[in-house]
C-alpha cells in the first residue's frame, strides 16, 4: 500500500480509501467485517462512510464491526440533515452515537445547497472541532469557488478551515481537472475520489450490445445505459488494453484515477472480497506516462473550452506524483 499525506497535516492516509456505502445494502453485517478486515490487512487505513447510507445503518454495522480496530481507521463521515447550524451540530451527534465512538477523523458537508449560509456552516464545523467530534472537517461535491469562498470566512474568523474535497472522478467524468485538481495542487487540498469505476462500467461487467445483469448495481441507473450507448467505442477500448496488460479493468481504472496529480487518495466502494482485490491491486500497479495517455484518450471526456482559447494547462507531473508516496 502507498500512503500520501493528508493536505498540510503530518498525516499519513493510503491512497485507497475503503467506500462503505454497500454495508447494510449489498453486504451484511458479517460480509462487511470480512471486508474490512481484508482492507485493514492489506495496508488501508482511510474508511468513507455517512449518514445517509442505508438510513444510518450503515454507520451502525460499521461502529459494530470497529471494535479493536478503531486505531487502525482514519474514519470520514458526512451531514446527513440539513446545513444550517442546528443540523450540522446534530448530525455529528447522531452519527457518533450510530458508530459507537466519540469523534471521527473527517467530518463533511455532503452536498451544497442553493442558498446555503457559508457563515453559519464554517461556524458549524469550527464547534464540530472545537469540541473533539471530529479533528478535521471538509466537505463533498464543492465547486472549487466555494471551497475557496469557505476558507477565507474560515480565516477571516479563526475557524476551523475545510482541508478536503470528495468529489466523483474517472475517465468519463473528468470535470474536475479545470479547477479543482489545480485548487488541489497549488493548496494543498485534500482530494478523495468517488466513482472511480463509474458506477461499475469499468469494471468489464457491462458491455456495449449487450443487457445489463438484472442483479447488478447498475440496472436500476439511467446512467449506465446512457454511458454505454455515448461511450460504448471507449469502453470497447478500455476492456482491449486492460485484456492486453493483463489487469484486472477495475485495476486499471482506479490506477488511471491514482495517477492525477492532486488527488490524494479514491474512494473504493465494493460488497464483495473479491471486489476488493482487484481494487486493491491498483496501488501497486505502475502506469507509464505513455500508458496513461493511451488510456486517457480511449475517452474523449477531457473538459473543452467552447470559445477555443484553452483552459490553463492542467499537467500530471512525476514529481509530484512520487512525492508523498511511501
Amino acid at each position: 500500500m502507498k500512503y500520501r499525506t493528508f493536505g498540510t497535516t503530518a498525516e499519513q492516509v493510503s491512497c485507497l480509501c475503503l467506500g462503505t456505502m454497500m454495508f447494510g445494502v449489498r453486504c451484511d453485517q458479517e460480509e462487511s467485517d470480512q471486508i474490512l478486515g481484508v482492507a485493514l490487512d492489506a495496508g488501508i487505513n482511510f474508511v468513507d462512510t455517512a449518514a445517509m447510507y442505508c438510513d444510518g445503518r450503515t454507520e451502525e454495522i460499521l461502529g459494530a464491526i470497529c471494535s479493536g480496530r478503531r486505531d487502525r481507521m482514519f474514519l470520514t463521515t458526512k451531514v446527513h440533515k440539513g446545513i444550517d447550524y442546528d443540523s450540522i451540530v446534530g448530525s455529528i451527534d447522531e452519527s457518533l452515537q450510530r458508530l459507537q465512538m466519540d469523534h471521527v477523523d473527517l467530518f463533511l458537508i455532503h452536498w451544497p445547497k442553493q442558498g446555503m449560509d457559508c457563515v453559519q456552516i464554517m461556524r458549524a464545523l469550527n464547534d464540530v472541532v472545537e469540541r473533539g467530534k471530529a479533528r478535521y472537517v471538509g466537505c463533498s461535491n464543492y465547486p472549487a469557488w466555494l471551497y475557496a469562498h469557505s476558507n477565507a470566512i474560515a480565516a477571516e474568523n479563526g475557524w476551523a478551515p475545510l482541508v478536503c474535497n470528495q468529489v466523483p472522478y474517472n475517465l468519463i467524468e473528468r470535470g474536475i481537472e479545470v479547477e479543482i485538481l489545480p485548487q488541489a495542487v497549488a493548496g494543498k487540498v485534500v482530494i478523495t475520489t468517488y466513482r472511480p469505476l463509474a458506477i461499475g462500467l469499468l469494471t468489464g461487467k457491462y458491455r456495449p450490445g449487450e443487457r445489463l445483469p438484472e442483479d447488478s448495481r447498475g440496472s436500476g441507473d439511467h446512467r449506465l445505459g446512457d454511458w454505454l450507448a455515448e461511450y460504448g467505442d471507449g469502453v470497447s477500448g478500455f476492456l482491449g488494453m486492460a485484456a492486453d496488460l493483463e489487469v484486472h479493468p477495475a485495476t486499471l481504472a482506479t490506477a488511471w484515477n491514482l495517477y492525477a496529480s492532486g488527488v490524494t487518495s479514491a474512494i473504493i466502494g465494493v460488497s464483495s472480497k473479491s471486489q476488493l482485490d482487484a481494487s486493491i491491486q491498483a496501488a501497486d500497479f505502475q502506469l507509464s506516462a505513455e500508458q496513461y495517455a493511451d488510456l486517457t484518450a480511449v475517452f474523449d471526456t477531457e473538459v473543452k473550452e467552447v470559445a477555443g482559447g484553452g483552459f490553463v494547462a492542467f499537467r500530471r507531473e512525476p514529481e509530484l506524483l512520487k512525492s508523498d508516496d511511501a
